[in-house]
């Protein structure tokens, strides 16, 4: 059984928990995934492969 995780869904995950577990650092955490997700997206999926 082979298990495909992507990185994306987890990070959204690890950045919503954060969020809940501390609200105050709210403006941070946006922050961080925003510029996490942005450099995903330029450098594509390609070179983080999880299996």
């Amino acid at each position: 059984m082979n298990i495909h995780l992507s990185l994306t869904p987890l990070i959204s995950l690890i950045a919503g928990i954060l969020i809940l577990v501390m609200p105050r650092l709210l403006n941070y955490i946006v922050a961080l995934y925003l510029i996490l997700i942005g450099l995903i997206g330029l450098f594509g999926k390609g070179s983080f492969n999880f299996i």
